[in-house]
């Protein structure tokens, strides 16, 4: 059993498809403990199966497994790591007053060690005129741009071009104020991390992808649209709900939909895998288990992992 009296903070992370809900809830079961997602979608009520919730998994031998910040916005909102940063602190403390371990899961690195490292994050107003300049240029334009400023800003996301404007906005505006809030301290967490062969998680993505799309994904994202949420606002959104949008709106065929979709996925999960790379370069010890172990497995070897202050 895990030494939950050594540290405040049990870590999962891994790229999308590595199978991080179903060994979290495992987990959170067996330790009695409660889940915080780091999913930068998964805020979103109503954005169910693009952002892959999979809320059955939290349903372990007919009990419920505790979960956070999933459902806590409504789609069409700009939630942002500041928001989560402070969501997090919320729900972390509430979950340590109860006596419980709390467990952060997640593929969005920019909001896991948002709350690791303590970031100074300051709240960014929108920059009109510099919206105004960056309007009408590529992905490749815009991330050229960002590529020139000193950040952490979670590029694994980045696959819109409203998405990445906002990035550039924020690193234009840390460049010349001071943050104005640093009330977070850095938080001492036993990381674990799934490994997945890269050949194995294009299969799995590949999969998942068309198994999502013939249960209801189109359906669901024709169901925002039809609710009044704009489509260039699904589009800043990324990935399923971006090119799904296009295919419903008459922009992309739907082979022209696949095809890219699935291109734009893979291309994600390797900056994923990039980004926890680059966390364990800037300081951070990660325990990778293999994916592909059976579950029963893998939550034995995470149960036996020693805890290293």
């Amino acid at each position: 059993m895990l030494p939950t009296a050594n540290y405040k903070l049990l870590t999962i992370l891994g790229p999308t498809a590595c199978g991080k809900t179903t060994l979290v809830c495992a987990l959170a079961h067996k330790l009695g403990a409660e889940i915080i997602s780091a999913d930068s979608r998964q805020v979103y009520r109503g954005m169910d199966i693009g952002t892959g919730k999979d809320l059955a998994d939290y349903i372990v031998d007919g009990q419920p497994v505790p979960y956070h910040l999933i459902d806590n916005c409504d789609a069409g909102e700009k939630y942002n790591v500041f928001e989560f940063q402070h969501d997090f602190h919320k729900v972390f403390l509430d979950i340590q007053r109860r006596g419980k371990l709390p467990i952060l899961c997640g593929g969005t690195g920019m909001y896991i060690e948002s709350v690791l490292r303590g970031f100074k994050l300051p709240k960014v107003p929108e920059n009109t005129v510099l919206r105004q300049q960056l309007e009408g240029k590529s992905i490749e334009e815009l991330s050229a741009i960002l590529s020139q400023y000193v950040s952490l800003h979670n590029k694994s996301d980045l696959d819109s071009a409203k998405r990445t404007i906002r990035a550039i906005e924020i690193a234009e505006y840390s460049l010349h104020n001071e943050p104005e809030f640093n009330e977070f301290q850095p938080l001492n967490s036993l990381i674990i991390g799934l490994d997945i062969d890269r050949e194995i998680r294009r299969e799995r993505i590949t999969k998942r992808l068309t198994e999502r799309l013939n249960h209801g994904m189109i359906r669901e994202v024709k169901s925002l649209l039809d609710n009044g949420i704009p489509a260039e606002d699904l589009i800043y959104y990324g990935l399923e709900y971006k090119f799904v949008t296009q295919y419903l709106i008459g922009e992309l065929t739907f082979n022209e939909m696949f095809r890219q979709l699935e291109t734009a996925i893979h291309q994600f999960a390797k900056r994923q895998m990039t980004w926890f790379r680059g966390m364990e370069r800037r300081g951070f010890t990660i325990h990778w288990i293999s994916a592909e172990l059976p579950l029963e497995e893998k939550v034995e070897k995470v149960l036996k992992i020693p805890y290293l202050p």
